[in-house]
């Protein structure tokens, strides 16, 4: 069977790539909507933009009402201002949120309606040029056809998938990243790694994303922690950026599994950022999921060096699921109780997010297919 493989039109990766990026730029448009947030003009992250437009000569319009939690009504009113501003192409700075946001909004302004008119459609229409700058090295929304926006009607989270929706151009500058804080460099890093297991143990992987999936896991144990620690380290950092990347291009075209499918509904519910929900279910949906393809898993633990010579294959796969739980300890992951999430609350919810979760989707690419009641049981054992 043939395999699609889709990447961003073009990628421009390093420390310096936002200063060599001007003539890219100037392709895309002549007056661009910069989708971001508060964090980065109060970083300062969006001066260093400002500066590269204003010297390409490009005019611009920033849009900074996007938070953690993406919603249709601010997609709605940034697809208004596009307009009445006249813009031509889109530029999104900052996390997967702001990312995401760029191109909900590019759909509405190309394809009309609401973005909650798009549940359940592959996106085809042409949407305006878009560049994605991220500041945050584990989302991957640089490098994929999807999209994730709360539904305040029916408070879900939509996931919206069509090659459209990939970026014309992805700057990718570590730089961005050194002011992220040790806990967004925690959950975003391990929102990356989610990525990367997920496609590789997907049931749409392939030699090719196995490649990326694989040298992403490996980059992310490597230097991840050390960001943590350390998050002037530039060099940590570069190899974090280049893990998110190849992670998001692994799932682009792979998928994921189980882990996105029951992070969507708590994150819809509970507000908890993306990264974090996903590795808050990380051990517990790991060790679900090896006993449908345990030889990919002790291939990860080969990988980042925690497979023995003598293991049995079912030995070296749970190496790896130990690893991950010793990292997401190292990295002070908090539960969902140390978030301050109610037990009755939540569990009176399950039913709901099992439903949504198995909607989306997503499990089903696991190689050891949940039935609803599983996913109940998980959602149950995260307290």
């Amino acid at each position: 069977m043939a395999n699609e493989y889709l990447t961003p039109s073009k990628i421009i990766m390093g420390e310096g790539a936002l200063n060599q990026s001007k003539e890219s730029l100037q392709k895309l448009g002549k007056k661009a909507l910069i989708v971001t947030d508060d964090m980065m003009i109060k970083l300062g992250n969006i001066d260093l933009v400002q500066e590269v437009l204003d010297d390409a000569e490009i005019e611009y319009v920033i849009y900074s009402e996007i938070n953690s939690e993406p919603c249709d009504y601010m997609i709605e009113k940034g697809a208004v201002i596009y307009q009445e501003e006249a813009c031509d192409f889109l530029i999104a700075l900052g996390g997967g949120s702001p990312i995401d946001s760029m191109k909900a909004i590019g759909t509405v302004v190309s394809a009309g309606g609401s973005i909650n008119d798009y549940i359940g459609k592959i996106i085809m229409d042409d949407l305006p040029a878009m560049c994605a700058i991220p500041t945050t090295a584990g989302t991957g929304s640089e490098a994929t056809q999807f999209t994730i926006i709360n539904n305040t009607k029916e408070n879900i989270k939509m996931l919206l998938k069509g090659p459209t929706l990939m970026a014309s151009l992805a700057i990718i500058d570590p730089i961005f990243t050194m002011t992220a804080p040790p806990s967004v460099t925690a959950a975003t890093g391990l929102d990356a790694l989610c990525h990367a297991v997920e496609a590789y143990t997907s049931v749409k992987a392939f030699p090719m994303t196995d490649t990326v999936a694989k040298s992403a896991v490996a980059r992310i144990f490597e230097n991840l922690y050390v960001c943590y620690e350390d998050g002037e380290n530039m060099e940590a950092r570069t190899q974090m950026a280049i893990a998110a990347l190849e992670a998001g291009i692994a799932f682009n075209n792979s998928s994921v599994t189980i882990i996105h499918g029951m992070s969507r509904p708590i994150g819809a519910l509970y507000h908890i950022a993306h990264g974090l929900s996903n590795a808050m279910l990380l051990d517990k949906c790991l060790r679900f999921a090896v006993e449908g393809c345990p030889d990919r898993f002790c291939d990860l633990a080969k990988c980042i060096g925690v497979y023995k010579e003598g293991m049995n294959t079912e030995e070296g796969a749970g190496e790896f699921i130990k690893a991950v739980s010793e990292l997401c300890r190292k990295l002070k992951i908090q539960t969902l109780e140390e978030y301050g999430v109610d037990k009755g609350d939540f569990y009176a919810n399950i039913d709901k997010m099992a439903n949504d979760a198995i909607a989306s989707g997503s499990p089903a690419n696991t190689r050891r297919n949940p039935t609803k009641e599983d996913i109940v049981q998980l959602y149950k054992a995260l307290f």
